[in-house]
């Protein structure tokens, strides 16, 4: 072996030139694969700490009667299927031991209205307790006017983003947190220009409804003004609100109610239709002595109180969705079949699926461009075995003669495969190892660098607002993998035309 090492030393440098053409192809190569694996990991970590981290856990629990997963980026504004026995969901969820913190919260796409006239339009918005939200993501958003929400206290917290879309779009009127001073500093351009004549409130109207088409306007007052951190563009269009405001807006049932106790005869009214109604009272075996009811049924209000109970948990209001974040031990794939196993085995209506799937299309704009990173990186790594494969079987074309020699002093097929190889092992080993560690330096500076975008296609891209590329053990080892799979391929045809070469060939002539 040690001969095998002198000849190829002494070869790599007696035939500089391909040498150096090849040490540089596995150089560019080498760097442009660290970078990728730099950047595709560096995305993961951003969306997870932006989303999983910060938004909504690494899994989502839905009801099981729901039919669209995308039960947050939800663009068509589709209701959300009520998550039933709330109670029974949460003490399941604490008794798990891979789940690591858990917050029910509901979705819904509420219609705002302006009460100066105008076509009204939607908002997202999350009903939260905001005491726990702030526990289950503490560091995620910013207040920039206003303050957070005190524990039970009714009202929202409004984005930036919603405020100036409402404000160009839908109301025509600035919106300001409850008893705070105009701030004009945050201002858009257009609001600026109004200068006195700009209206300024501090509430928001929003209509909420459902598949029965049931509707209820509710006021609520904006207590802050807020920005998520990362990725507020996608983020900012949904807007926090306490819970109890939600559930009064989209006809849930509130932690305030109580439930309507309705007796046997009002019961025996709700199962009949109308004909049996008119025949009830129209009758005359229906009158008999009794003792007068002062207390009279309203049955329209009875089937409102009886659908309500039907559909939530009337203990302890109603939710929609439950976020979860799993242990650290827990990979995500294996936490969400275990749930969903365990689930299955409590018998509860519920159904855990990943956060990429809640996202909808904004998780899956995210997987696009992680894909095409990836595509672009295995394009670097099979154009560089191509152009190293050709110049190597070039080179063996070329030393013909001194192979052919080798071979009629009695070098063997074997010796001869060996030493091309280690060749190839050598430059790879000198010119692919540089080109690893530029690539490591180079995802260094990109980081410290410390690049951020508004632009909401590159936020994705960076997995937040700043590019951060991170390496970690695994990528610098996938970087060697990549790049010794890349020296054995495209010395297989090579060394293919080597054995081919006999000793009539050191003396042979065209």
């Amino acid at each position: 072996m040690l001969l095998i090492l002198k000849i190829s030393w002494r070869n790599i440098f007696r035939h500089k030139g391909k040498s150096i053409v090849i040490g540089v192809i596995l150089f560019l190569g080498a760097v442009i694969m660290t970078l990728g694996n730099g950047v595709i990991t560096g995305m993961d970590r951003g969306l997870n700490k932006h989303i999983v981290e910060n938004f909504t856990g690494n899994i989502i629990l839905i009801s099981g009667d729901q039919k669209n997963e995308a039960v947050i980026f939800n663009f068509m504004a589709e209701s959300v299927e009520i998550i039933t026995d709330y109670t029974k969901v949460k003490d399941f969820l604490k008794a798990q031991p891979y789940i690591k913190k858990f917050m029910p919260a509901a979705f819904g796409a509420p219609l705002v209205l302006n009460e100066d006239g105008g076509e009204p339009d939607f908002n997202y918005v999350l009903g939260v307790d905001f005491t726990e939200y702030r526990k289950m993501f503490p560091d995620n958003i910013e207040i920039l006017e206003g303050r957070y929400p005190d524990p039970d206290e009714r009202g929202m917290l409004l984005t930036d983003w919603n405020r100036e879309l409402n404000f160009k779009y839908l109301l025509g009127y600035w919106i300001t947190p409850e008893n705070e001073e105009l701030n004009k500093a945050n201002l858009i351009p257009e609001a600026g220009e109004l200068g006195d004549s700009l209206k300024v409130k501090d509430r928001m109207i929003f209509m909420g409804f459902n598949e029965k088409n049931t509707t209820l306007d509710i006021q609520a007052k904006v207590i802050g003004i807020i920005k998520f951190k990362a990725l507020n563009k996608f983020l900012g269009f949904f807007n926090l609100i306490d819970i109890e405001s939600f559930r009064e807006c989209f006809g849930y049932f509130t932690a305030e109610d109580s439930a309507s106790s309705i007796g046997k005869e009002a019961n025996k009214i709700l199962k009949l239709d109308d004909s049996d109604l008119d025949n009830l009272f129209g009758t005359e075996s229906m009158f008999e002595k009794t003792d007068i009811q002062k207390n009279a049924y309203d049955i329209s209000s009875l089937k409102k109180e009886t659908e309500k109970t039907k559909q939530i948990d009337v203990d302890q209001g109603s939710y929609n969705q439950v976020y979860i974040k799993l242990t650290s031990e827990t990979p995500l794939l294996e936490g969400v079949k275990k749930l969903n196993q365990a689930v299955k085995e409590a018998n509860l209506n519920v159904r855990a699926i990943t956060w990429k799937k809640g996202m909808g299309e904004v998780a899956d704009m995210a997987m696009i461009m992680k894909g095409a990173l990836f595509i672009f990186v295995m394009f670097i790594f099979f154009v560089a075995v191509i152009i190293i494969m050709n110049t190597l079987s070039m080179a063996a074309v070329e030393r013909i003669p001194e192979i052919g020699m080798m071979r009629a002093v009695g070098a063997r097929k074997t010796f001869i495969s060996m030493m091309f190889f280690c060749e190839t092992s050598l430059l790879s080993f000198a010119f692919g190892g540089l080109g690893i560690i530029v690539g490591i330096i180079a995802v260094q500076i990109l980081n410290a660098m410390d690049m951020t975008t508004t632009n909401e296609m590159l936020q994705l891209f960076y997995g937040g607002n700043a590019f951060k590329p991170y390496l970690g053990i695994v990528d610098i080892l996938l970087a060697m993998i990549q790049l010794s799979i890349v020296t054995v391929l495209s010395t297989i045809y090579p060394i293919l035309v080597t054995r081919r070469i006999t000793p009539l060939d050191a003396i042979s002539r065209d």
